[in-house]
């Protein structure tokens, strides 16, 4: 047998090594030819809010896996547009990726709507997951102006007043600014007026007397500054508002399959949870908060006033079910779908 010298071995090995090497050190999935991205993000809630460093860490995770292709820079506080125009924003490609209230626009997103119906869930984080999962199947068609993204809700929040209200009778005559679409139908329905105004607004709004309740998630009651001006809050999930990140379909379908795969990965309900979950938990925390404010009442609500709550919720049902009916869509399937889900993740009230 013929002799191979270790010399010989040992240089055959350091050439097939220096061979191969550059192909590991190429970043993936996203490869130098790809082209640069740099997502303008906007967000209509001031850079204080929870969300900020939520959607931070989901762009620079993006940006990690495309291999710093695709960058991503932050707009808060509505310095692209406002809070009522971010899903046209989108459409329009005014900012690439938005966060969007679907309620601020009420009949145009019949079929997420059916998320905003009072006491549906119970959990923030458990009822994101619930939500985005049911409502991927009707997103393309809904929202198909932009790429739908992810969906999640903030943990439920309550209706916060001057004067204190325990059933939806007792809004009569009030002038409420509604969280949602939903709402303000209950609102409606009522007797009550509604006054539209965005999160932003909202404090202004009761200061100056032009509304004297609000449905609001509870941390957010401090953040913009509305503790100040209500005395009375009831200490049930009453409602949650559902919300949607999209994108501008135009600048994804530029992107690389290697750089739409890094995009995809970040529109799941894994990420929905993700980004909702520290705002969640901030809202929760608010609860206790109101308690411990001076002359201000944190009230639960007795059976025979949530029976009259639920009343409501059995109108609002069939008044959604009709809206879904004309968008074409089969309501008693979607409504079951999400009923199933909510099950799954256990987040229903």
């Amino acid at each position: 047998m013929r002799q191979v010298s270790f010399g010989r071995i040992a240089g055959a090995l350091a050439a097939t090594t220096m061979l191969t090497a550059p192909l590991t050190l190429l970043p993936a999935p996203a490869m130098a030819q790809d082209k640069q991205f740099n997502l303008k993000i906007s967000l209509w809630v001031p850079a204080q809010h929870p969300l900020f460093p939520a959607y931070k860490a989901w762009g620079e995770s993006i940006e990690k896996a495309s291999g710093g292709s695709i960058k991503t820079t932050m707009f808060p506080a509505e310095q692209l547009g406002k809070a009522f125009d971010h899903y046209d924003m989108a459409k329009d490609g005014i900012a690439d990726v938005v966060y969007v209230n679907p309620g601020y626009q009420p009949g145009r997103f019949p079929v997420i709507a059916a998320g905003q119906i009072p006491l549906t869930f119970s959990d923030g984080r458990k009822g994101s997951a619930a939500l985005d999962a049911w409502y991927r199947k009707y997103a393309a068609t809904e929202m198909k102006d932009t790429k739908y993204c992810f969906s999640y809700i903030h943990s439920p929040g309550s209706l916060h007043s001057a004067k204190k209200v325990t059933t939806p009778a007792d809004l009569k005559g009030m002038k409420v600014r509604p969280a949602q679409s939903t709402i303000g139908e209950l609102v409606s329905r009522s007797g009550g007026a509604n006054v539209q105004a965005s999160a932003p607004e909202a404090r202004d709004m009761l200061e100056r007397g032009v509304a004297d309740a609000i449905f609001f998630p509870w941390g957010s009651v401090f953040l913009f500054g509305i503790e100040k001006t209500i005395k009375y809050s009831i200490d049930e999930p009453l409602y949650a508002t559902v919300f949607t990140t999209n994108i501008n379909p135009r600048i994804y379908n530029q992107m690389s399959d290697a750089q739409k795969k890094v995009i995809d990965d970040h529109c799941t309900t894994d990420w929905a949870e993700k980004v909702a979950g520290p705002w969640s938990d901030f809202e929760a925390a608010g609860v206790d908060k109101m308690k411990a404010l001076a002359n201000h009442e944190v009230y639960k609500l007795t059976p025979e006033q949530i029976s009259a709550w639920k009343a409501s919720v059995a109108d609002l049902r069939k008044s959604w079910a009709e809206g879904v009916t004309k968008a074409g869509v089969d309501a008693n399937a979607a409504m079951g779908e999400l009923d199933a889900s909510l099950k799954k993740y256990g987040a229903g009230y």
